[in-house]
């Protein structure tokens, strides 16, 4: 494994070597594949432009997010500025290193967005912006070569399964009864809690613990907290869906003021609830806590693909499909 990560450490070390005026443009790319972007992006594309691609969108970003804090607590590896003083500390992460999030998430969202659109341009632009959000991770110091690698080998297996089988998924749901639904999304969300407790009690019942010259580092890296988000959000964006559906859905289209308007009111809502609840509810380890931060994140969802479109529908900001 040295001889990986010491060969790692060569690559990255050349790679930086190349100057710091690409210090940032790298970042600025290293932001196109962080859930913040995603997070400006993915509402305008599901309230303003195309929500059946929107919500392709957020499921296989959660569920890439879901799995690459699984696979982070399984390998429970190093980031290049925790493992050699040679990289340079251009990013700060408090996470394992592999596989990295960054690529995983990239070929997921942007191979998904690709996929719908159904241009070559699109695949072009999708390729390129995903190879260099791989690259930005490497000359940031942040990830070694083969977490990147193994974070597109799996964001292209997850892109292969959601291409290939969302269609039939989505056709046998409609057949269920907005019960059965919600309790089908229910016990997938706990299933992206089961997942990570695995890896979480193992190195727990091992006692695990980092090697010293990476131990300050490592310190937060074990953790469920990202996992109940990843599952909160995605049971409340199941539950909004079946809401939505119920009510009539809503249509995308409308004039550019009303399509403004949109982003700005559903934006707001989802500050409102994310920084309100966690005001008032308790941070930490505990399964109080846990449980509260599932139910904030699932009220965020829901808000995304359900509250917020019947908001627009009442304001007079959208039509309904139905």
């Amino acid at each position: 494994m040295e001889t990986i990560l010491n060969g790692g450490i060569n690559w990255i070390v050349a790679l930086q070597g190349l100057g710091g005026w690409l210090t940032l443009p790298m970042k600025f790319f290293s932001f196109l594949g962080t859930e913040e972007f995603y997070m400006l992006v993915l509402p305008a594309l599901y309230w303003c432009i195309n929500s059946s691609l929107g919500i392709q969108v957020a499921f296989i970003l959660i569920i890439s997010g879901g799995l690459n804090e699984v696979f982070k607590m399984v390998f429970h590896a190093p980031r290049p500025y925790w493992y050699s003083s040679q990289v340079k500390e251009l990013a700060a992460e408090t996470s394992f290193g592999v596989p990295s999030g960054h690529a995983q998430n990239a070929i997921s969202v942007w191979g998904i967005m690709a996929a719908g659109i159904r241009k070559w341009w699109a695949w072009l632009a999708a390729a390129i912006i995903i190879f260099v959000i791989g690259l930005s991770r490497l000359y940031l110091g942040v990830h070694f070569p083969h977490d990147v690698l193994l974070g597109w080998l799996i964001g292209g297996l997850l892109l292969w399964l959601m291409v290939r089988f969302w269609n039939p998924l989505a056709a046998w749901l409609k057949k269920c009864s907005p019960g059965q639904q919600i309790l089908l999304a229910f016990l997938a969300s706990l299933v992206l809690i089961v997942l990570p407790l695995i890896p979480f009690f193992w190195l727990g019942a091992v006692n695990w613990q980092p090697p010293q010259a990476w131990a300050e580092y490592a310190a937060g890296a074990v953790t469920m907290e990202g996992s109940m988000t990843t599952a909160g959000t995605f049971f409340g964006l199941a539950l909004g869906l079946v809401w939505l559906d119920r009510k009539g859905g809503f249509k995308t289209s409308g004039a550019w003021w009303q399509l403004v308007l949109r982003y700005l009111l559903g934006v707001a809502g989802v500050l409102a609830i994310r920084y309100g609840l966690k005001a008032i509810f308790p941070e930490g380890a505990s399964l109080l806590a846990f449980a509260l931060r599932y139910l904030r994140y699932a009220l965020i969802g829901a808000w995304m693909t359900g509250g917020a479109p019947l908001v627009f529908v009442w304001l007079k900001l959208a039509g309904k499909d139905k």
